[in-house]
C-alpha cells in the first residue's frame, strides 16, 4: 500500500464513520460502484480525479479532506507562548479552529481534587469528537487516558473526545472552559444520536 492510498483510505474511512453511512449508501450517493469504495478503503484502488471529486461531493467535504494528511489531534498551547494580537482597542488570543459542522457544546467545569488521586474516565464520544479545554484556574491533568497532559492557568489543548478521557484536578479545585464538538451527521443515514455528550451537562 502506497502512502498516498493509505491516506485516502484512512480519511475516507474516517468521514464516511462519521456520518453515518455503510460503504454501499456511500458508493450510491457518489454515484460508483461499491467495489470501487471497498478497494480504496483497503488501500488498494488506485483513484482518478474525478473518482475523488465523487467520494468528496457524497461527504460533503473538500477534496482536499481526502488526500491530505490528518492533523495531529492533540495540540497544547501554554499560557507563557501565546501571541495577543492588537486590534486598536482590544486585544485578542486565538485558541483554536475547526471546519465542518456539527453540535457544538460549551461547558465550564469545575473540578474537586481527590484525596485518593481516583480518577473516573469519561466515555468515549461519537466518533470525530474533539475536546477543547482552557484552564482559567487551578492545575489539571486532562486529555486521553493513555496520553494525558499537565496544564495550568491560561493554557490550552484540544484532544481527541472519541477516545476515553479524564480530568483531574492536581491542587484544589479547578476550573476549566470545555468545548465539545461533535462532527454533523446527515439526516436519515442511520447515523449516531447527537445527544448531549454529557446528559444534563454535569460531567
Amino acid at each position: 500500500m502506497s502512502s498516498g492510498n493509505a491516506v485516502v483510505a484512512r480519511n475516507m474511512r474516517l468521514l464516511r464513520e462519521q456520518r453515518g453511512l455503510s460503504l454501499a449508501e456511500l458508493a450510491r450517493q457518489a454515484g460508483l460502484a461499491k467495489q470501487t469504495l471497498s478497494k480504496l478503503e483497503q488501500g488498494t484502488g488506485n483513484p482518478t480525479v474525478d473518482t475523488l471529486f465523487s467520494i468528496a461531493a457524497a461527504l460533503g467535504v473538500p477534496v482536499t479532506r481526502l488526500v491530505a494528511e490528518r492533523e495531529q489531534v492533540m495540540t497544547v498551547q501554554r499560557a507563557d507562548e501565546v501571541v495577543w494580537q492588537d486590534h486598536g482597542g482590544y486585544e485578542s488570543r486565538s485558541l483554536d479552529h475547526i471546519y465542518g459542522s456539527g453540535v457544538i457544546e460549551n461547558y465550564l467545569v469545575r473540578i474537586a481534587r481527590d484525596p485518593q488521586g481516583a480518577v473516573k474516565p469519561s466515555e468515549a464520544h461519537p466518533v470525530g469528537t474533539l475536546e477543547h479545554l482552557y484552564v482559567i484556574s487551578g492545575r489539571v491533568r486532562v486529555g486521553p487516558v493513555d496520553s494525558p497532559v499537565e496544564l495550568s492557568a491560561g493554557d490550552f489543548v484540544r484532544y481527541p473526545g472519541d477516545r476515553p478521557h479524564a480530568y483531574e484536578s492536581l491542587e484544589g479545585e479547578s476550573v476549566v472552559h470545555v468545548v465539545v464538538s461533535v462532527p454533523r451527521v446527515q439526516p436519515g443515514t442511520g447515523g449516531v444520536n447527537l445527544a448531549r455528550t454529557h446528559g444534563n451537562g454535569q460531567r
